[in-house]
């Protein structure tokens, strides 16, 4: 193994969830007075820490959201987990591979904390990670593509930046691993490979990922 941690997105890369919470946030969206597709709200906030959807619509129509916004938001996207949403295939397999092979790795999501724990436990994967290896942006207050968040990860695993793989889907997980010094695989199952610009390698199905990482 090259590497001493890997680190993964939840959103997309463990939890299948990007095409449930992207559809559900274009419609909140539209429905404040901000008018959102599908496609726009994927390629302006997927893998984006909650602030940066305020941010986006303050910096373009110079209004706030509703302050029950986030709130709404979430009891839809949660209820909407807890009908739909399903781990990434061949996931589970990776994670029991670094596990045998006495790899450390741990998650670091721009979801805040309830959001990676109602996706992890329903679709079976809390219990291969436990308290100690979930960090949030919440933790630390500017999410991607700023790289607080892996430097948080690594500083907080006992890892130095340059000994740590990151598996992302989005451009702005991409950017913040490269900011952070890491090393970041492309995972282009929902993002086509040009928008993940930067990335030490690209790969499209989970099988392919031990041999990028060489474990």
């Amino acid at each position: 193994m090259q590497y001493d941690l890997v680190i993964f997105d939840n959103d997309g890369v463990l939890v299948d969830s990007e095409p449930i919470s992207n559809r559900i946030l274009a419609d909140c969206l539209t429905a404040a007075g901000h008018p959102t597709t599908y496609e726009d709200s994927l390629r302006d906030f997927m893998g984006a820490a909650p602030h940066r959807i305020h941010d986006v619509v303050r910096e373009r129509s110079g209004a706030e959201l509703p302050a029950d916004f986030d709130a709404a938001y979430h009891a839809q996207v949660f209820a909407a987990f807890e009908r739909e949403l399903e781990p990434v295939d061949g996931v589970a397999v990776i994670l029991e591979k670094l596990a045998a092979e006495g790899v450390p790795y741990c998650l670091a999501s721009s979801g805040g904390h309830e959001r990676i724990r109602v996706a992890l436990r329903k679709t079976g994967l809390y219990a291969r990670f436990g308290e100690e290896r979930i960090f949030s942006a919440q933790d630390v207050g500017r999410g991607k593509p700023a790289p607080d968040l892996f430097l948080h990860a690594a500083r907080e695993m006992g890892v130095a930046p340059d000994r740590c793989a990151v598996v992302e889907d989005s451009r702005l997980g991409v950017a913040a691993a490269l900011a952070a010094g890491m090393d970041v695989y492309g995972y282009t199952a929902m993002t086509p490979a040009e928008k993940l610009v930067g990335a030490t390698a690209l790969f499209h199905t989970m099988a392919e990922l031990p041999g990028l990482l060489s474990c």
